[in-house]
């Protein structure tokens, strides 16, 4: 009869943490907040921007700060992108709220400040969602998306290059 192989099931051997493992910087991290919604125009031309500031300290972003406005049209934007030229699973935005645009309603519609904020919360979650995954963070649009004053909807679709 044959001796039946154990798996080796003792503990790898690792170092004690230290102050400065504990509480320095984190390896990798990328931090992207939503936030400040300002609404401008008037009438028909009138929208909802939103400042969207991101840090980080992956090596892939060309800038580890910055800050940009972005309105709900740039978000639907940069998902059409992904979903046309990556591999990725793009999350849905939040909705477009079609209802809350129609003419002669009681309330601001889609200028409500609880819908902004809602709103607000959903663009967060899409955008730290997309920019969390590894195969998305080497899009083109996305680093334009973050990272850039103005977005050109004539760029070139592809990988950046580190």
């Amino acid at each position: 009869m044959s001796e039946a192989t154990v798996a080796d099931t003792r503990r790898l051997n690792s170092k004690p943490q230290d102050l400065t493992d504990a509480y320095g910087p984190p390896s990798n991290f990328l931090e992207i907040d939503v936030y400040d919604p300002q609404t401008i125009g008037v009438g028909r031309n009138r929208f909802t921007t939103y400042e969207v500031r991101m840090k980080t300290n992956l090596p892939i972003f060309k800038m580890k700060e910055s800050c940009v406005r972005r309105r709900y049209s740039d978000f639907e934007w940069l998902k059409n992108e992904l979903e046309r030229d990556s591999k990725i699973v793009v999350p849905p935005l939040p909705g477009k709220a079609l209802k809350r645009q129609l003419p002669f309603r009681g309330d601001e519609g889609i200028f409500e400040e609880s819908f902004i904020e809602e709103r607000r919360a959903g663009l967060e979650q899409f955008i730290n969602r997309i920019a969390g995954h590894p195969l998305a963070q080497n899009e083109r649009c996305l680093h334009m998306f973050l990272q850039e004053e103005s977005i050109d909807r004539n760029y070139i679709p592809g990988k950046v290059r580190q």
